[in-house]
C-alpha cells in the first residue's frame, strides 16, 4: 500500500428523519442562510416546506435552478448574493450539482477576484463559507468531499475543483429524500457510484486488500440494490444502501494505499463540456468501452479478481475470457437499467470535435491506469458510437 494521510472533518447525519438536527447545524454559524437548490423538485416533494418551517427563525435568500452540470455564471451570481447579503453559512438541498456548486460559491464569496480562477487553480481557495447540504440524490458522493465540478461553457471546459476548505460542515443524509427520483436518474446515480469506484479501483497499486475489498463491496451493492429500487422506489433498504454507497464511493476511502490517475472522468468532461449531456449517462456509456480498451496481459489480472469479486464469475482458468465476461456484464448491467449505451442516443451523432476534445485530456490520462494519447481516446469515443462494447 502507498502512503496516505486521513481526515474527514464532514460530520453525516444519516437516516430518516435526520433533518431534525437542521436548526442546530445552521444556528452553529448564524442565521443568514443562502439557500441553494436545483429544478424544484424540493418543493414538489416537500422538502423545501419542511426547510423553511425549521428555519423560520432564519433570514433564507434563495438561489435556485441550479443546472446539471453546474455553470461558472451560477456560481458567480451566489457569490454575490452572499457578499451582498453577507451571509452566515449556505445550505444546499439537492443532489450533486447543486453541492458541488455551492462549494465554490462558499469558496468565491470568500476571494475578491473571478470565481473562474478557483476552478483553474484549487490552492487560491484560501477560505470558504460553512455549507450544510441535505442530499437528495445518490450519485456523486459530494456530500463527503471537497470536489466541485463547474462547467465553463465559453471556454468549452468542464473542471474540478477542490480545497480543505469547500468539505461540507455537515451533511443530512435521509434516504426516504430519495423515494421520488425518477428511475432514470436513479439509474444514472448508480452509475456514478459505480464509476467512482472503478476509477480507484482499477489502479497499479494490487496489495491494498481492504481498500479493494471496500470498492468490491460498493459494487456488489450497487448491483444488487439498484434494480431493486427501480422495482420499489420506496424501498428503505434499498434506497439506503444506494445512498451510503454513493457517500463511501468518493469520501477517499476507495482511494486509501492506491491514487493515481483516473480515466473515463476526464473524458467524460470534456463530452459535457462540447454538449451538455448527463455526466453519469456519458460515464456509463464509456466505462466498458474503455475497459475493452485497456484489457492486456497488464491488466488482465486485475479484470480477473473484478470477475471474481463483483461479478462471482468461476475460475475457468482462461484469464481473458473471465475478463471479457466480467465487461459484458457491466456492459449488460447499464443496458438492463435502462441508461442509453451509445453517444447517439446523448444527441452526440457526430465525431466532429472529437479529436479536440481528446487532446484536453492526454495530460490528465498520462497519468492513468493504462495511459493514453488523443488517438486512443478518439478511438474509444468511436467504439461508443455503436451499440456493444467492442
Amino acid at each position: 500500500m502507498r502512503s496516505f494521510n486521513y481526515d474527514i472533518p464532514t460530520k453525516v447525519y444519516f437516516g430518516e428523519g435526520k433533518i431534525k438536527y437542521l436548526p442546530e447545524l445552521i444556528h452553529t454559524f448564524g442565521t443568514k442562510v443562502l439557500l441553494t437548490y436545483g429544478g424544484g423538485s424540493i418543493k414538489r416533494n416537500g422538502i423545501y416546506d419542511e426547510v423553511q418551517e425549521l428555519l423560520k427563525d432564519c433570514e433564507i435568500i434563495e438561489l435556485s435552478g441550479i443546472d446539471p452540470n453546474p455553470r461558472i455564471e451560477t456560481v458567480r451570481e451566489g457569490a454575490r448574493l452572499c457578499k451582498e447579503h453577507d451571509i452566515d453559512v449556505i445550505l444546499a438541498v439537492g443532489g450533486g450539482s447543486t453541492i458541488d456548486c455551492s462549494k465554490v460559491i462558499a469558496a468565491a464569496a470568500k476571494y475578491d477576484g473571478d470565481a473562474w480562477d478557483l476552478v483553474m487553480d484549487g490552492r487560491l481557495i484560501t477560505d470558504a463559507l460553512p455549507l450544510v447540504d441535505i442530499l437528495t440524490l445518490s450519485a456523486t458522493g459530494t456530500e463527503m468531499n471537497t470536489n466541485g465540478v463547474i462547467t465553463n461553457f465559453d471556454v468549452k471546459l468542464k473542471k474540478g475543483t477542490a480545497s480543505y476548505h469547500t468539505y461540507p460542515y455537515a451533511s443530512i443524509l435521509d434516504p426516504t429524500y430519495t423515494y421520488t427520483v425518477p428511475a432514470n436518474q436513479t439509474s444514472a446515480g448508480t452509475a456514478d457510484i459505480m464509476s467512482h469506484t472503478l476509477e480507484n479501483y482499477f489502479q497499479e497499486e494490487d496489495n491494498a486488500f481492504i481498500t479493494d475489498g471496500l470498492s468490491e463491496t460498493i459494487l456488489r451493492a450497487c448491483i444488487k440494490y439498484l434494480p431493486m429500487a427501480l422495482e420499489n422506489p420506496e424501498s428503505y433498504e434499498a434506497r439506503s444502501n444506494l445512498m451510503w454507497a454513493s457517500t463511501m464511493a468518493l469520501n477517499g476511502l476507495t482511494s486509501m494505499g492506491k491514487g493515481g490517475g483516473w480515466t473515463t472522468h476526464p473524458i467524460e468532461h470534456y463530452l459535457s463540456a462540447y454538449y451538455d449531456i448527463t455526466h453519469a449517462e456519458g460515464l456509463a456509456i464509456l466505462t466498458p468501452r474503455w475497459m475493452k480498451y485497456i484489457l492486456s496481459d497488464k491488466t488482465v489480472d486485475r479484470f480477473v479478481k473484478y470477475a471474481q469479486n463483483v461479478w462471482n464469475i468461476e475460475d475457468s482458468g482462461d484469464k481473458f475470457k473471465m475478463a471479457e465476461e466480467a465487461i459484458e456484464k457491466t456492459y449488460q448491467f447499464f443496458v438492463d437499467n435502462g441508461l442509453p449505451m451509445t453517444l447517439p442516443e446523448v444527441g452526440i451523432d457526430s465525431d466532429e470535435f472529437f479529436m479536440e476534445m481528446a487532446k484536453g485530456t492526454e495530460e490528465r490520462l498520462s497519468r492513468a491506469y493504462v495511459p493514453l494519447n488523443a488517438d486512443d481516446v478518439v478511438e474509444i469515443l468511436n467504439r461508443c458510437m455503436t451499440e456493444g462494447y467492442n
